[in-house]
């Protein structure tokens, strides 16, 4: 069973920055990749950004040069470095784990909300 924990939401001011953080902990053997979702009001769960065991990333054109994922795996832990925030931005945003074993659905944190407003 593998826990995930996202942390750093905030309300910032559009133009701003902010870095969520996730960790992975429990026992499992391997990660294959760690994503980034988000959830805006009334609308879809969307993926953010994704980035894999071996370092490859991508990215949704949404949020494409503005938001920055990255990971230390030794350590299970994805960050994502969200700059010049806008309101639309505003969701709760999810961390998604996938191990060797968990199947394509992965494991799934509590997320943290980040609201962008003046």
């Amino acid at each position: 069973q593998v826990q995930v924990v996202e942390s750093g939401g905030d309300l910032v001011h559009p133009g701003g920055s902010l870095g969520l953080s996730c960790a992975a902990s429990g026992i499992f053997v391997r990660i294959c990749s760690m994503c980034w979702y988000r959830q805006a009001p009334g609308k879809g769960r969307e993926l953010v950004e994704r980035i894999t065991s071996g370092g490859t990333t991508n990215y949704a054109d949404s949020v494409k040069d503005r938001f920055i994922i990255s990971a230390v795996t030794a350590k299970k832990t994805v960050f994502l470095q969200m700059n010049d925030l806008k309101p639309e931005d505003t969701a709760v945003y999810y961390c998604n784990v996938i191990t060797t074993y968990s199947g394509p659905q992965g494991y799934w944190g509590q997320g943290t909300q980040v609201t962008v407003s003046s």
